[in-house]
């Protein structure tokens, strides 16, 4: 598998899945939040921070879809350097929050690292120059 396919991989499996985690923030937040890593969680009027999670999983998840189908990868690049933030603030918030150590690396710590190497292997692709046209010369002057 070639760098460029891995890159690819990476940040297409990286897209659904957080898209997914997104859904599930939405349909099923409390049982969703469980995993998350911090021990408690808001109730009655203050789940709908639960929901703003889902969207804005969602939302991510959709960046990174939408840019590497339409084939801007160093755009989708630098969009997933910005979005290795999220993984690594979800980190240090369940850490000072008092969470699961365990869930705070091995979940949003090995996520944000994920995110980070998907960005470094995008942005060290080199794009290939444009093919010379037939017959086209370059006229001096």
């Amino acid at each position: 598998m070639s760098v460029k396919h891995l890159a690819t991989a990476l940040a297409a499996l990286g897209a659904a899945f957080i898209v997914y985690i997104g859904v599930g923030f939405l349909l099923a937040p409390q049982s969703t939040a469980a995993g998350f890593g911090v021990p408690t969680w808001p109730r009655d009027e203050g789940t709908a921070f639960l929901a703003v999670k889902g969207v804005r999983d969602i939302a991510s998840g959709l960046v990174v879809l939408a840019l590497l189908l339409t084939g801007h990868r160093r755009a989708l690049g630098w969009a997933m350097a910005a979005l290795a933030f999220v993984p690594a603030g979800d980190m240090v918030i369940v850490l000072s929050s008092g969470g699961s150590a365990g869930t705070a690396y091995g979940v949003h710590g090995a996520t944000a690292a994920a995110v980070a190497l998907t960005a470094v292997l995008l942005l060290r692709e080199r794009t290939a120059p444009a093919p010379a046209r037939a017959g086209a010369e370059v006229a001096c002057v």
